[in-house]
């Protein structure tokens, strides 16, 4: 029977090999419309010189991802909370047979010899290693070096083309038009202030020094936040019961990391009893909490998020997913493979020329690159992001798939919003061509937070003057919270009734050459918290913080503690949570922002109002309240 089996399967792709119809015409597959800051056109390639494509299959059933993972996470559906497991979802969105097949035949047509081309194990990418020439003629294109300002040399093409009925069956070919997002360093004394923390270099809390008397009565969050200003802020009190079948993770880049010494420091003050206790770490490709380099710029990040990610969850133990090696770093898909084996395994994983390659060539971290060595935590808080544009459309809904994919089986991921209102990283706007630039006029959004399967958290701040008590503001102190609409994503149906009400209610007073005016992209954020005045321990000594770096792990610390009721009672845990906040189920277990707004690009930016607004999103959580609600869901 087995023999049987594998003598049909070998048949049935024998026929597909012979049904494969001549070379069509080739069809534009991808263009980039300008250079990206930084980087200049130096040269054409050399003719002989060998190019390791790879080429990402078309996955199956990405048309119905979204109605997938609805299923699973819309608290009126019957499948709610049964999540998914690793297994199923590889199964379920792996490349067709055609679509192996369409793509090797292609190749081989071409003169490519079929011992050269290489099919994944899980054949989910091509790779075929072609010179030069042979890439040129394969794709229809011109490959030329770009240097960087920073020295470093890419390769790559301003277009693409591909057969057109190969067409449907390609998501994305490397090397192409695609730039990296991180600049790889190549030695630790090359880092300073304005590329670490990767990626996403211009996403990191802003200080604005150091605090010389701490206050720690509730009356003074206006100035200064600490943990039991939160807890006042969003009614939150809870002390965990389930922790050992519960997780909370958090995720920082090296050569950012935190310093034991300043969670003592900060615990001492504001958690006695977690003194000497530190996070779980999980080192993912060669990731560790280097002290070499120390100062703001290399602790703050990581300080922040764990000192208070600790705090409010104790005794909860905390994941720390500390990523990439002091010399290369890493990407966000270097941590999605390590905390998902389907990823990496079925679904590809790195591409050489956006994500960190291990072992590492430029002599760092020499183990494996890491797949699937850790099962991921029900909530995950990242504070690091890109501008949607520094990808490209294919590479950001490629990775948003995967947030998706972790929807599935039961994570919630967080990622702050940023944190300079409409404008992007480092201040950065859109021109008309794409290009970003000081003077421009287009609204940059940020990306993974235009993504619809993360929650995208951006900013408050308690009103100078006001007290815990009183409605906080959008965060218009230091930063501003990022927020707007995609220029790459659809709105997602569990948003359209929230986005449309803005839309029509408070229509927003720019033009098309600003942001996506549609009415049918997907609007960032999901919900705030309070991301200003924080209270942390850097270096000895105590800084006064601002950031969406600071809501998104507070929101995580929430979800994590109402995971942890549920878990408590039998329940599973809450997964991808944007179908239920948005529902009518959980209207008023939001505090409502409606003061504020969010500039950048010459603007005023967009307005918080009553309900859903680009600014802080649903509005912060009530503790107790969405508590009450998903104890019944």
């Amino acid at each position: 029977m087995l023999f049987t089996r594998s003598f049909v399967s070998l048949l049935s792709f024998v026929a597909l090999v012979v049904a494969e119809p001549l070379l069509s015409p080739h069809v534009l597959h991808e263009k980039r419309s300008h250079t990206p800051a930084g980087w200049s056109r130096s040269r054409k390639h050399d003719a002989d010189a060998v190019l390791p494509l790879r080429i990402g299959l078309t996955q199956s059933n990405m048309d119905k991802l979204e109605e997938l993972l609805l299923d699973v996470s819309e608290p009126s559906s019957p499948n709610f909370g049964k999540h998914w497991n690793a297994g199923k979802v590889a199964q379920t969105f792996k490349p067709s047979s055609e679509t192996v097949s369409t793509v090797y035949n292609w190749l081989a047509a071409s003169g490519i010899d079929a011992s050269r081309i290489k099919v994944s194990k899980a054949k989910t990418w091509i790779e075929v290693n072609a010179t030069v020439t042979e890439a040129e003629q394969l794709l229809q294109t011109e490959y030329h070096v770009y240097t960087h300002e920073s020295g470093k040399e890419h390769v790559a093409c301003e277009a693409y083309h591909v057969p057109k009925h190969v067409s449907k069956h390609v998501d994305i070919i490397m090397p192409s038009i695609h730039f990296d997002a991180v600049i790889k360093r190549s030695e630790p004394s090359s880092h300073t202030l304005s590329n670490i923390g990767q990626p996403g270099v211009g996403l990191s809390p802003k200080s604005t020094g150091k605090i010389s008397d701490l206050l720690t009565q509730l009356e003074d969050c206006d100035q200064q936040i600490t943990p039991i200003c939160l807890r006042a802020l969003y009614d939150f009190v809870y002390y965990p019961v389930a922790t050992s079948k519960n997780s909370y993770g958090i995720v920082e880049y090296t050569p950012q990391a935190y310093l034991q010494s300043d969670l003592d420091l900060f615990f001492k003050n504001f958690s006695t009893n977690q003194v000497g206790k530190s996070p779980v770490e999980v080192s993912i490709d060669g990731g560790y909490a280097q002290t070499d380099y120390t100062g703001f710029g290399y602790n703050g990040e990581s300080n922040l998020d764990l000192q208070y990610g600790m705090a409010l969850t104790d005794p909860q133990p905390i994941t720390l997913y500390q990523t990439g090696d002091m010399e290369e770093g890493a990407s966000f898909n270097n941590f999605l493979d390590a905390i998902d084996g389907s990823f990496c395994t079925f679904e590809g994983g790195d591409d050489p020329y956006y994500d960190a390659v291990y072992p590492d060539p430029y002599g760092g971290y020499d183990g494996p690159q890491d797949c699937g060595i850790t099962k991921p935590a029900y909530v995950i808080s990242t504070s690091y992001a890109y501008n949607e544009a520094d990808l490209s459309p294919a590479y950001a809904a490629r990775q948003c798939a995967e947030y998706a994919k972790l929807g599935l089986m039961g994570t919630t991921v967080l990622y702050s919003s940023g944190d300079n209102g409409v404008a992007g990283n480092s201040d950065l706007c859109l021109g008309p061509d794409g290009d970003q630039s000081y003077d421009a006029v287009g609204f940059n959004p940020s990306f993974p937070g235009t993504c619809p399967y993360i929650t995208s958290v951006g900013a408050t701040q308690v009103v100078s003057g006001h007290s815990v008590y009183q409605p906080e503001s959008a965060c218009m102190e230091v930063i501003y919270s990022g927020g707007g609409f995609s220029n790459y994503f659809a709105m997602p149906s569990y948003q359209k009734s929230a986005v449309d009400h803005y839309l029509s209610t408070h229509p927003p007073k720019y033009s098309s050459a600003q942001y996506n005016t549609t009415g049918k992209s997907r609007g960032f954020p999901d919900l705030s918290a309070n991301g200003a005045f924080y209270v942390v321990a850097v270096d000895g000594s105590f800084e006064s913080v601002f950031g969406t770096s600071a809501s998104s792990p507070v929101v995580g610390t929430i979800l994590t503690s109402i995971n942890d009721a549920r878990l408590a009672i039998g329940k599973g845990p809450i997964g991808f949570i944007n179908p239920t906040i948005y529902s009518s189920e959980f209207t008023g277990a939001f505090n409502d922002i409606t003061n504020g707004t969010n500039p950048g690009c010459g603007t005023v930016g967009f307005s918080a109002e009553p309900g859903w607004d680009p600014v802080t999103g649903l509005g912060t959580p009530n503790f107790a309240k969405l508590l009450a609600r998903w104890l019944l869901v």
